[in-house]
């Protein structure tokens, strides 16, 4: 894919002190953008991403703390983004946090924390967002979904990320009509698993993970010039996955 040219572009990647977050960061830094690096608790982790970035060819560089379950705490990163950089042109929706356990034995408080990381989070950046991306009639968001969102398919491991996926595509969709005159795309990439798990899939398509590589193709893509016209879409990097008994 083409590499956008994303000179005197602000971007903001939340969760990106580690990670696929991190890999987004310098992918973007690498097509020219100025990034901002979040973060919840892992400040020295931050720093170092932020330093790989500059390494990478951003211009500007900052990091920023958050919670972005919180709309306090949403409005109060962003500001320092706008204050450090200016304001955000391209938003990588990226954080959020899984219940591995069968959905019976999963807590209310973790229900609710993957609920909000995934799909909380989605909606309060976005809307936090969108005005500067309406006034500057430009602006690229992109969610982070999961493969199986746009199958439809659950397994009772792991539910309230299912679902909360299945709302970020709902969501991606719902924005990108409510975008479609004001410059501003939304998209969704959506790997199956990622080169960190810690678990090999045993039905892993093409003998291996996706790399973050594989899914920053499709942030840059989406964040093209050219990719104006494309949006409500959901990319899936799954190298064709699909469950035998689908």
């Amino acid at each position: 894919m083409l590499d956008p040219d994303l000179d005197g572009r602000v971007a903001l990647v939340t969760g990106s002190a580690r990670g696929l977050g991190s890999a987004l960061v310098r992918s973007l830094a690498d097509c020219g953008a100025s990034v901002a690096v979040h973060y919840h608790t892992s400040a020295d982790a931050a720093r170092e991403v932020a330093d790989e970035a500059r390494d990478a060819g951003a211009p500007d560089v900052t990091t920023v703390q958050g919670d972005v379950t919180d709309p306090d705490s949403v409005d109060g990163l962003f500001a320092a983004v706008e204050s450090d950089l200016g304001s955000v042109d391209v938003l990588v929706n990226n954080v959020g946090d899984f219940a591995p356990e069968h959905w019976s034995d999963t807590s209310f408080e973790d229900w609710n924390r993957v609920l909000d990381t995934n799909l909380t989070a989605t909606y309060l950046c976005s809307k936090r967002a969108l005005p500067a991306m309406r006034d500057a009639e430009w602006g690229r968001i992109v969610n982070v979904g999961y493969a199986s969102a746009e199958k439809g398919l659950v397994a009772p491991k792991n539910f309230p990320y299912f679902a909360a996926k299945q709302g970020v595509l709902m969501f991606t969709r719902m924005l990108a009509a409510d975008t479609q005159d004001d410059g501003v795309t939304a998209n969704a990439v959506s790997p199956y698993v990622l080169e960190n798990s810690d678990e090999y899939p045993e039905d892993a398509p093409r003998g291996r993970w996706a790399s973050f590589e594989d899914v920053a193709q499709v942030v840059r893509f989406f964040c093209h010039e050219d990719s104006g016209y494309i949006s409500g879409e959901n990319i899936e990097v799954d190298g064709g996955w699909l469950p035998e008994d689908v």
